[in-house]
């Protein structure tokens, strides 16, 4: 079965599950390699569920990466587990996401941008305007080329369209020829800068049950040149595990792709696609 390499456990503000848990289900479920991706999103702001508690989405690193390291000797010989992070990306916040990224000894690093004027769609999609979401997710596709300018000390960019799975109608069913321009930039940058595409099934959960990106993205990628994609259920719960890993495989076939990538120590080993 594909290596699930993006997932969160109860280090990340959104999940409540405990590694253990993970680990556990991904056993069961016959994996072979996960990768534990908690969030990190400096500078993200107040705790969502609990207003003016806590800042949300920042993570204890060091205990983080201890219980990792519990899960990898406790379960050796049954599941190979990897220790990644989840980082939002910022302007502002190139100095310290390159400090932080060589600050720890993680397997995999996932740059994600889930803000947009400050805002996370998820957490605060009502208060985006209703009216003229087109511009916003042009803006967000543009925001997202620039942050891969100023920082790509990374591995690979999370759900490149993510803020797609929160706008209504035609802006949320998006085409890749209406942003031709802005995704080319993001595709021909992650090339240039050696970083992969993600692959990111928990879109299948959403209410569009697509992918992010979405399969014109990933065709275009590979006609750019792109070879480098790796693959992840996004989960947050046991039962979200290698979600939708039963058509990723056909897809990515489709789409031109013999292989991904699962990343140890921040280099690639290759894992061929199968039906």
């Amino acid at each position: 079965m594909i290596a699930d390499s993006h997932m969160h456990t109860s280090f990340s503000t959104d999940s409540e599950t405990p590694m253990e848990e993970m680990v556990q289900r991904a056993i069961s479920l016959g994996l072979t390699d996960i990768c534990f991706t908690d969030h990190y999103d400096k500078d993200f702001g107040l705790d969502f569920q609990q207003e003016g508690a806590k800042e949300a989405f920042q993570l204890d690193t060091e205990p983080y990466l201890r219980s990792i390291e519990r899960m990898k000797q406790k379960y050796e010989g049954k599941i190979e587990v990897r220790a990644g992070v989840e980082l939002g990306l910022q302007l502002h916040l190139k100095e310290w996401l390159s400090n932080y990224v060589n600050q720890y000894p993680f397997d995999f690093v996932i740059g994600s941008m889930h803000l947009l004027d400050g805002k996370d769609p998820a957490v605060s999609g009502g208060s985006f305007p209703r009216d003229n979401q087109k511009e916003l997710l042009r803006r967000y596709f543009a925001a997202t080329a620039e942050n891969l300018d100023n920082f790509h000390d990374f591995q690979s960019l999370g759900h490149m369209d993510y803020l797609s799975r929160y706008l209504d109608g035609e802006a949320g069913a998006y085409s890749y020829s209406e942003y031709s321009a802005e995704i080319d930039a993001i595709l021909k940058r992650l090339i240039y800068y050696g970083v992969a595409l993600e692959v990111n099934t928990g879109g299948y959960r959403s209410r569009r049950a697509l992918p992010n990106p979405k399969k014109e993205v990933l065709r275009r990628y590979r006609e750019l040149g792109g070879e480098l994609i790796t693959i992840g259920a996004d989960g947050h719960t046991p039962k979200q595990i290698a979600y939708g890993f039963d058509r990723i495989s056909e897809l990515l076939l489709r789409c031109g792709y013999t292989y991904y990538a699962v990343y140890r120590q921040k280099k690639p080993e290759f894992m061929n696609l199968v039906l």
